[in-house]
């Protein structure tokens, strides 16, 4: 797949009237689909289930969060141009709520990751969150994404008849691999004692895996990153590390990591050592060279290292 990125964002979302999106009637590996991704997550998805017949465009590479991307004119003009737009939804990609009513209105094919599921799977932001009904990390779900890939390849499928057994076959391959993956996980998680079981990072994306694993879920800034953590939410949590002997937290790939060295600062401050235990991909993808660059490498990096932080 290949990155697109551009200049700020002007008068790209104008431009969408003057666009086009016309698909040729017949699609294969010579005549693919054009897909626009946002979030890295999604292009892999679509690029897994759409194999050979669709040509990926990511708009938000490695270490980039989406929380606060904002879109550039040439990422309008990939999406305003595509077969299809491929989304996460429930305002992950709140930058971008313009540009997607906008593609709505003109009638773009789009896929949106969230739609697969039903309200009552969504959970709950842990407080208030401006803009947010639901958490959106949904692909820390394994089960989620499972559910997930099937409705792509469904979508997929609709926009291209023709090609509905290739797409569905890839997404059977795929959800076989989701399923090792599960398995994996939870022979991995195993190693780490049920008392260890808390998992304490930068920002809150990661209660759907808390809520699919058992583990007790602390985020220092909330599900937004544009939340900003005070002094106070430092003080709070780093109370919370002494009372249940938490020794280790995580900073993640796409989030600066200052708040959680100012959380071990202030442990520090009350005679209690805790470590960086590692760094964790939360809202977007690694790289090829950290071996991440992939939703099922992302999930065993992320796996091996909380395992390994807590297990000690």
């Amino acid at each position: 797949m290949k990155w697109v990125k551009g200049l700020a964002l002007m008068a790209g979302v104008v431009s969408l009237a003057a666009c086009g999106n016309e698909q040729a009637d017949e699609v294969s590996e010579d005549n693919p689909l054009n897909v626009v991704a946002t979030t890295s997550m999604i292009a892999d998805l679509m690029e897994t289930i759409g194999g050979e017949n669709v040509s990926v465009e990511g708009l938000m590479g490695p270490g980039v969060d989406p929380h606060d991307y904002q879109p550039s004119t040439s990422d309008v003009n990939a999406m305003s141009e595509a077969d299809i737009v491929a989304y996460n939804g429930l305002m992950l990609e709140e930058r971008f709520v313009e540009v997607f009513e906008q593609l709505d209105e003109r009638g773009v094919f789009t896929i949106v990751m969230a739609d697969a599921l039903n309200e009552g799977e969504l959970l709950d932001p842990e407080e208030d969150e401006e803009n947010l009904e639901y958490d959106p990390h949904i692909w820390f779900s394994v089960s989620h994404w499972e559910t997930i890939t099937a409705y792509a390849a469904d979508q997929l499928s609709e926009k291209d008849p023709d090609n509905e057994d290739y797409y569905q076959e890839n997404a059977e391959a795929y959800l076989v691999e989701l399923g090792e993956l599960r398995t994996y996980i939870e022979e991995r998680i195993e190693e780490v004692p049920e008392q260890s079981r808390y998992l304490v990072t930068a920002h809150d994306a990661f209660q759907y895996f808390g809520e699919e694993f058992n583990f007790e879920v602390v985020g220092l800034q909330g599900l937004n990153t544009q939340t900003e953590a005070g002094t106070g939410d430092i003080s709070q949590l780093a109370d919370f590390l002494v009372d249940n002997e938490i020794n280790a937290v995580f900073v993640e790939s796409s989030v600066s990591p200052r708040n959680i060295e100012a959380l071990i600062e202030a442990a520090g401050s009350r005679g209690h050592e805790v470590v960086n235990a590692g760094e964790l991909y939360s809202d977007a993808l690694g790289s090829e060279e950290d071996d991440a660059e992939t939703y099922l490498k992302m999930y065993r990096a992320n796996i091996d290292t909380i395992v390994d932080g807590l297990a000690d």
